[in-house]
């Protein structure tokens, strides 16, 4: 299809002119997935007519010396309302308060489709997607280039310019914060965008792009295709009209869409790969919150997460205080319907992860490691799996190594921080890490030893819009969030102009 970009969304540059995506299932015309119009929720918070308020303007000549006086030249110009606007800034706002007055509906809609916990969805994730959109919206109207001294007589300025369609692919495990994630910054820039939501989890963001186009999105600008990954998925990394393009998923996904974008038009990539973090609880520790973040850390979403603290480094001297106390927490974790309230944990999110899973605890015991507790199937229908405990866990192990995605926590002993440094360094991944100690100087070395995009000191999981995130090594390249976000969804212009006789330089 032909994407025209409309001249009140984009930033000045090429996005004046069409960009082409020649797919047929990126239209927004009858056949696609925006224009079928078989909603079936209310999203009828529609933009209302602006209310004039009761106002007489009488104030609207030059003020000079005290007296309200008419321009030399007698002219006048106009003022205008910016809610009858199309300000890219403005829109992500109202789409965030759109959002925002429809939370319980797509959280919802998260939890059915993900497993996820209602409550996780309606009280955190549905607020921080809020919280991401204004963050961008705040962003759209700051970005700007510089002016550059040069040598000789030379004006010289950069131009920030959108870098045009941007392909983004999403996974299932957090639909609607990925889905932020990607979309906020690539318009907040200027650009249009073709999303691919995950086929296990496609809901959430189609809701959402229906609101986006109430609160005034021009058509065309933002479109979602819901397919999978070797059709829909490579088709977008390898197309030869799309200019970026954007992962969340597997390293082993992420290396095949590296090589697409290579092979076809070496677009701009950003990948955010996957993670085995380790957490690390030191001998200074409180065990009791150790115990309970480093839980946190590894069962957050059913453990289907990509920064999950899936490798639990406790010194020896704690050790066995924290095995107990861990154990016991993890049988305590409520798990069933996520929509009753108290549940912790729901269902994984399909039966292809359930028997992986199982498959990676069946590995940890055949592997030497003690069995603590969980390591089978909750209930007898859906895909509940008991909250697991591994100890006696060896660095070799499959357990240790790879991303099993789910909740499984194992848990490792170590004698000193030179160990657990080098230890925790020596896996292919570097996502993130927990570091759970009270002393400064403790904490300052492993923030600096450890090679990962983020690591949190005495907290774990904090998310902010502000925050960058991204990984090291093979958990991928470039950062989402935050302002560096911004650099994935822009190019830069330099534009020199001969200054004549200019009276300084």
């Amino acid at each position: 299809m032909k994407v025209k970009i409309d001249p009140k969304w984009a930033g000045p540059g090429p996005h004046e002119a069409e960009c082409t995506v020649k797919h047929r299932e990126y239209n927004s015309g009858k056949n696609s997935y925006l224009g079928r119009g078989g909603w079936k929720y209310s999203t009828a918070a529609a933009i209302e007519e602006p209310i004039k308020p009761s106002l007489t303007i009488d104030h609207t000549q030059l003020l000079i010396n005290g007296k309200f006086v008419d321009a030399a030249s007698g002219k006048t110009f106009s003022t205008l309302d910016p809610r009858t606007g199309e300000e890219r800034s403005r829109i992500l706002l109202r789409f965030a308060d759109l959002v925002e007055k429809h939370n319980n509906e797509i959280a919802a809609l998260e939890t059915w489709d993900n497993g996820k916990p209602y409550e996780q969805s309606a009280t955190i994730e549905v607020p921080m997607f809020v919280r991401l959109f204004r963050y961008y919206a705040g962003w759209a109207d700051k970005i700007h280039g510089l002016t550059v001294p040069a040598d000789g007589p030379y004006h010289v300025q950069t131009l920030r310019e959108p870098i045009g369609v941007a392909g983004q692919i999403i996974p299932w495990n957090f639909p609607l914060l990925m889905f932020a994630w990607k979309v906020g910054p690539a318009l907040a820039c200027g650009n249009t965008v073709v999303l691919k939501t995950a086929e296990q989890t496609p809901l959430s963001a189609l809701y959402v792009s229906k609101l986006m186009h109430e609160a005034g999105l021009p058509p065309g600008v933002l479109n979602v295709v819901s397919g999978f990954g070797p059709t829909a998925g490579a088709s977008l990394a390898s197309h030869m009209d799309v200019d970026k393009i954007a992962f969340t998923g597997s390293t082993a996904t992420g290396k095949i869409v590296l090589q697409l974008a290579a092979t076809s038009n070496l677009k701009k990539t950003t990948l955010e790969l996957g993670g085995k973090s380790p957490f690390i609880v030191c001998e200074d520790a409180d065990v009791d919150q150790a115990v309970e973040l480093a839980h946190f850390a590894l069962f957050f979403n059913q453990g289907q997460c990509c920064c999950a603290g899936s490798r639990t480094y406790v010194h020896e001297r704690v050790y066995d205080e924290f095995l107990e106390k861990a154990k016991a927490r993890a049988i305590q974790r409520s798990v069933g319907d996520p929509f009753k309230g108290g549940i912790e944990q729901g269902p994984q999110i399909d039966s292809e992860q359930f028997e992986k899973i199982l498959r990676c605890i069946r590995a940890g015991i055949d592997g030497g490691a003690t069995l603590e507790t969980g390591g089978e199937r909750f209930g007898t229908k859906g895909y509940y799996i008991k909250p697991t405990v591994f100890s006696n866990v060896q660095d070799d192990m499959l357990i240790a190594k790879e991303e099993i995605f789910g909740p499984v926590q194992s848990i490792l002993k170590y004698k000193d921080l030179g160990e657990v440094i080098r230890r925790a360094n020596a896996s292919r991944y570097g996502l993130a890490a927990g570091v759970f100690t009270q002393n400064i100087d403790t904490a300052n070395t492993l923030t600096r030893a450890l090679r990962v995009g983020t690591v949190w000191v005495n907290c774990f999981d904090i998310f902010d819009a502000a925050i960058p995130f991204g990984g090291y090594k093979m958990s991928g390249q470039g950062r989402e969030k935050g302002v560096y976000s911004l650099d994935n969804y822009l190019q830069v212009k330099a534009v020199v102009t001969p200054l004549k006789n200019p009276a300084w330089i």
